[in-house]
């Protein structure tokens, strides 16, 4: 006689109901749970490999290297651990990184010669009004373009045509800006030895102004008078800012000034900038370096709104510019617009606060601090 054992936690779906089989877990739910277990990529790419010999196709899985958590949990801790290596590196080095460049090949040479008889014989045909053999040579030009880059070479190319002229802006500093010393720079990255022992590197922190009074949750407590336009102007521009802030910085230190930053917004929603300086600068510099550090947006004039969704611009294939959709006058472009400009459209500035903080490399706090800074 045999017996039949049945497994008590074994479910029979013919007699599950419908509300009761909804609460079942999906296959596609265990399986990303079971690839977050072993640290696998959650939503793989799928890429095609061919063997150029063989011809064989294979479908290959690649991670998809997303940083947000939201996303792909697994690929986001690699970044963020692979980050945190990067930083504890090369935050407080006691040797100046020197990278050898590859010298140039044969091949390299051979190409970007011919890349440069291209280029003439672009601009004699050009110059004839023979557009048909201009735009075959353009086509030549890009492919071995293509084939340098596969190379391996970096940097900036000839372009075929003569970029436009930019406008020229004056380069003189605004009159409520103050002054900074101009030093020349030292062919140095890493930071100076105190009492013979110690190189401490930096810690800084950087946020925009005041638009208005706000509450614990980061909300405007009168709406009325927050500046809300200024605050958002301030954003957009904010990597401009931040970029214009390291040039300062380095010509007025004297050295190579290297950081490793990561902005994230606060409450109020306006960008917060911290970075870790290898090296120390003086505090009572680095806030006179905030302090005259802005950038100038020269933008036209956009604080009214001219045109609407009920009310656009028409586009006019004619002229090939977009017309005023009562006059039909083409109207003006960017570059046009900005032409006549005489003052910035908007000037961005940091706020007062600039928080600095020296750190040895090795300890507790740095590791700490490293952590803030991936988060």
């Amino acid at each position: 006689m045999t017996t039949i054992t049945t497994d008590p936690t074994a479910l029979d779906d013919a007699r599950l109901t419908r509300a009761q089989r909804a609460t079942l877990p999906l296959s596609a739910d265990v399986a990303q749970t079971l690839a977050q277990q072993h640290g696998v990529c959650i939503r793989p790419l799928a890429m095609r490999r061919i063997d150029t010999t063989t011809g064989r196709v294979d479908i290959v899985p690649v991670p998809c290297g997303s940083t947000r958590e939201d996303q792909c949990t697994p690929c986001a801790d690699k970044a963020r651990r692979l980050r945190m290596t990067q930083c504890r590196q090369g935050w407080h080095l006691d040797t100046e990184p020197v990278t050898k460049r590859t010298k140039p090949t044969d091949e390299h040479t051979e190409l970007m010669a011919t890349r440069a008889d291209l280029l003439a014989a672009y601009k004699q045909c050009k110059s004839l009004g023979d557009q048909d053999s201009a735009e075959q040579i353009a086509e030549s030009v890009a492919e071995l373009d293509t084939e340098l880059r596969a190379l391996g070479i970096r940097g900036r190319l000839a372009p075929l045509d003569s970029p436009a002229k930019p406008v020229k802006r004056s380069t003189r500093r605004r009159q409520d800006a103050p002054n900074l010393p101009r030093r020349p720079i030292q062919r140095r990255t890493i930071g100076q030895v105190f009492a013979g022992r110690y190189r401490p590197s930096t810690f800084l922190t950087l946020t925009l102004d005041s638009y208005g009074r706000v509450d614990t949750d980061g909300a405007a407590v009168d709406p009325d008078r927050y500046d809300y336009r200024r605050a958002a102007r301030d954003a957009i521009h904010f990597p401009a800012l931040v970029d214009r802030f390291w040039q300062n910085t380095r010509r007025c230190v004297g050295w190579d000034v290297q950081y490793f930053g990561t902005v994230e917004p606060q409450k109020r929603g306006a960008p917060h900038f911290h970075a870790a300086l290898r090296g120390t600068i003086p505090r009572a510099e680095l806030r006179a370096i905030t302090a005259a550090t802005y950038h100038q947006v020269w933008w036209p004039a956009h604080d009214q709104l001219v045109y609407t969704d009920t009310r656009p611009p028409v586009w006019d294939t004619r002229t090939k510019a977009f017309t005023d959709p009562d006059t039909g006058t083409p109207l003006p472009s960017w570059e046009q617009a900005c032409a006549d400009l005489i003052e910035p459209a908007h000037v961005v500035r940091f706020g007062k606060q600039v928080h600095v903080k020296g750190i040895l490399g090795g300890t507790e706090e740095a590791g700490r601090h490293i952590g803030y800074l991936t988060k």
